[in-house]
């Protein structure tokens, strides 16, 4: 991966996992809109375990430049709104997104796009972790939602199936 726009969710969710060290492992700049920076503050402040982004030094805050480039669909969240409307800004660049709305709407646009489970396959492949198939349960156990076609395919795909 070169530069990526990352959203909320795989932010949460690797560093969630003690795994938020594979996003600059994997990509030299991560790059976040300011929504994603307020979507963790107010988690936080809500208790729940997310990271302070704005300590890190590989990441980048980028107020997106317009969202009107963006179609209005409106079941994306802010987070959502401004990654996509940031990696159209930014040709090439891929976007990491986990809600289903906010994947298909990238499709659309043509933009590249992984999620969690493609930064975890990505770290598999470059030898950061050994094995998915327990972070995939881990990441259950957190709420992450994963179907179990899904997660056979991702398991296959690491070679764990």
């Amino acid at each position: 991966m070169l530069e990526v726009v990352c959203n909320t969710s795989p932010l949460q969710y690797l560093h969630q996992l003690g795994l938020l060290h594979l996003l600059p492992a994997l990509a030299p700049k991560v790059i976040i809109p300011p929504a994603v920076v307020e979507e963790l503050a107010a988690g936080r402040k809500a208790g729940i375990e997310l990271p302070e982004v704005e300590r890190l030094e590989w990441i980048e805050i980028r107020q997106p430049v317009s969202l009107a480039a963006l179609p209005l669909v409106t079941d994306l969240g802010p987070g959502e709104s401004q990654a996509l409307a940031l990696a159209l800004e930014m040709p090439g660049t891929t976007v990491i997104v986990d809600d289903s709305l906010a994947r298909r709407t990238a499709a659309a646009l043509h933009i590249p796009l992984t999620g969690t489970l493609g930064v975890l396959l990505a770290a598999k492949r470059r030898g950061l972790i050994t094995e998915i198939a327990p972070i995939l349960d881990h990441l259950q156990a957190l709420r992450f939602r994963v179907s179990p076609v899904t997660r056979t395919a991702v398991l296959k795909l690491a070679g764990e199936s």
